[in-house]
């Protein structure tokens, strides 16, 4: 019987890999009673952050307080399509915040504990990472 040919990926250099590291700051509840709480290590973009900022925002009805305890300071570059090598660092794509597991994300105060849970549900399905609901 043949055996599937295994395929060779090859690494990129885009920075140390968060994956061994746990996440030593930002890990406990500052400023509101609920929060959404990273469990495993991404890098997610200033779009999936406006996104789950939305849904909140959203589900709540301008009720409570938000506090989104991550922000996008890691520029990633990326050369245009079809361009030969030789150019240099392309332009600036976009910019990502790196999560590590532990990392709090949203934090709410002022809602009940059944909306701030539905809210951060719906927030969590917009982020490539898989959360958790905590409460203090």
């Amino acid at each position: 019987m043949l055996q599937p040919k295994k395929q060779k990926y090859r690494k990129m250099q885009k920075g140390r890999s968060l994956s061994r590291m746990k996440e030593t700051r930002g890990i406990k509840l500052s400023f509101g009673h609920f929060g959404l709480r990273s469990l495993e290590s991404h890098w997610i973009t200033a779009n999936q952050i406006e996104a789950a900022r939305k849904a909140i925002s959203h589900s709540l009805k301008r009720e409570g307080k938000l506090w989104i305890r991550i922000f996008p300071d890691k520029p990633v570059t990326k050369l245009p399509p079809e361009v030969t090598l030789g150019g240099g660092k392309g332009e600036v794509d976009h910019y990502v915040a790196r999560i590590s597991p532990g990392r709090i994300l949203f934090e709410l105060d002022g809602v009940n504990e059944a909306a701030a849970k539905e809210a951060m549900r719906l927030a969590g399905h917009k982020l490539p990472v898989k959360t958790k609901f905590i409460k203090k």
